[in-house]
C-alpha cells in the first residue's frame, strides 16, 4: 500500500509542473518502514497496487474523479457552453423615457424580484400620472352624478334616459380611469414629480448595468441585466445526425474545464434551429450545482445506452507494458488491469476490467500512476 504524504501533495502546481517535464513526483515518498516486518507488510500491499491518499489532497494534487460511462463506439461527444435558462435572465429595459438620477446597484450586486435597479425622471412619467389623477377625479363625479340621477330616478322627478345617460357617462369615466392607471403602472408607476423606479422581474445576480446618472435613456432601452446563477442550462451546437441519436431525458455525463464531472439531462432538441447549416441545438439542464456562467464545458451521452465501457483517454496510463486505471475507493485508489478498445473524442473503449458505473481517476491520473511506479521501485531495493 503506498501512502502519499500530504505535506508534499500541498505543493500542487510546483508538483505537477515537475511531472510535464518528466521528472516523477520526486516530492511524493511513502513513508519508509521502521523495522524489517513493517517492509515487508509494507512490500506485500503495495503488490496490490493501494494507494492511500484523501479526497481533499487528491483534489489538491490536481486529481479529477469521473465516472465510467458506458456505450463504447455509439456515444455522442458534444461540446457546449453554460448558459443561464431563459427563464432566469432579465434584460430590464426603461419602461418611459427620462434622465437617471441614481443607478442603486452594481454588476455582482444580488437583488430579490422587485428589487429597485434604477431611479430616473420622467416628464412623461409625471403627465402620465397627472392624466391617471385627473381622470379618477372625472370617474368620481360621474359615479357621483350618477347616484343623484337613480335617486331622482325613484323620486320620480328626473326621466329615464337621463338616469341611462349619467350611467354611460360613470362608465365612460370609469374606463378611462383604469386605463390611465394602467399607463401609470406601465410607467413605472412614477409619482406627480415623475419620478420612477425601475425594478427587476427576478431575483438574481445583477449581470450588466448599461445607465450611469445623469445621463438620458429613451424608452425601451435596456438599464440592467438580471440572471439567476442557480438555474443554468448547456447549450450544445451539434450534427443533426449526432442529435438523432439523443432524445430528450436521456443523461448527460458533463465534464468542466478543471475536470469535474457533473451529471446532466437533456431537457431540449431543436434538429433545425441552425437552418441551411444543419446543425442542431441541444439543452442540458445540470442536475446540480458547480457549473460557472459562460464556461465551456464537454459531455458525452450515450445513444443506446449500450456497448463498452468508455473513460476519457487521460484515465488510462501505461505501466509495466500494460493498460492500467486507477479505481477509486475509499480512502485512495487501486490499480486496476483494462483492455482498451477504440479511442477517439478523447474518450477510449474499455473493452475489460470495467463495466462501467465505476469511478476512476480521470485528469492527473498520471500523478498517481508516478506515485505508485516509484513507491513499488523504492520497496524493491
Amino acid at each position: 500500500m503506498i501512502k502519499i504524504d500530504r505535506r508534499a501533495l500541498l505543493s500542487g502546481a510546483a508538483i505537477l509542473a515537475a511531472l510535464a517535464a518528466g521528472y516523477g513526483l520526486a516530492s511524493l515518498r511513502p513513508p519508509a518502514a521502521e523495522t524489517p516486518h513493517e517492509e515487508a507488510a509494507a512490500e506485500a500491499k503495495t503488490e496490490e497496487g493501494r494507494i492511500e491518499i484523501s479526497t481533499a489532497d487528491a483534489s489538491a494534487a490536481g486529481i479529477a474523479v469521473v465516472t465510467v460511462g458506458r456505450g463504447g463506439g455509439s456515444d455522442v461527444r458534444l461540446t457546449g457552453r453554460v448558459e443561464a435558462a431563459p427563464d432566469a435572465r432579465a434584460v430590464v429595459a426603461a419602461p418611459v423615457a427620462g434622465v437617471v438620477e441614481r443607478v442603486l446597484v452594481s454588476p455582482g450586486v444580488q437583488v430579490g424580484a422587485g428589487g429597485g435597479l434604477v431611479l430616473i425622471r420622467s416628464a412623461d412619467g409625471a403627465l402620465a400620472s397627472a392624466e391617471a389623477v385627473a381622470a379618477g377625479a372625472e370617474a368620481e363625479a360621474a359615479q357621483a352624478a350618477l347616484a343623484r340621477e337613480s335617486r331622482l330616478l325613484k323620486e320620480g322627478v328626473t326621466a329615464r334616459q337621463d338616469f341611462e345617460a349619467a350611467r354611460a357617462a360613470a362608465a365612460r369615466a370609469s374606463a378611462q380611469a383604469a386605463a390611465a392607471r394602467a399607463r401609470v403602472t406601465a410607467s413605472g408607476s412614477p409619482g406627480v414629480n415623475g419620478r420612477a423606479t425601475i425594478r427587476s422581474p427576478i431575483a438574481g445576480l445583477v449581470t450588466g448595468v448599461q445607465v450611469a446618472p445623469g445621463g438620458f435613456v429613451a424608452q425601451g432601452a435596456p438599464v440592467a441585466e438580471v440572471s439567476d446563477p442557480r438555474r443554468l442550462e448547456v447549450v450544445f451546437n451539434v450534427p443533426a445526425d449526432a442529435a438523432a441519436k439523443l432524445k430528450v431525458g436521456a443523461p448527460l455525463n458533463l465534464i468542466g474545464p478543471d475536470g469535474r464531472e457533473v451529471a446532466a439531462t437533456i431537457i431540449g432538441l431543436a434538429p433545425l434551429a441552425q437552418g441551411a447549416t444543419g446543425a442542431a441545438v441541444v439543452r442540458a439542464r445540470p442536475d446540480r450545482d458547480g457549473l460557472t456562467p459562460g464556461a465551456a464545458v464537454s459531455a458525452q451521452a450515450s445513444a443506446d445506452g449500450e456497448g463498452l465501457p468508455s473513460v476519457p483517454s487521460e484515465a488510462v496510463q501505461t505501466l509495466e507494458g500494460r493498460s492500467v486505471v486507477f479505481v477509486a475507493e475509499p480512502g485512495g485508489f487501486r490499480l486496476r488491469s483494462v483492455t482498451v478498445g477504440r479511442s477517439g473524442g478523447g474518450q477510449t473503449q474499455i473493452v475489460t476490467g470495467l463495466k462501467g458505473g465505476e469511478t476512476v481517476a480521470g485528469r492527473g491520473a498520471f500523478v498517481l500512476k508516478a506515485e505508485l511506479a516509484k513507491g513499488e521501485a523504492e520497496h524493491g531495493h
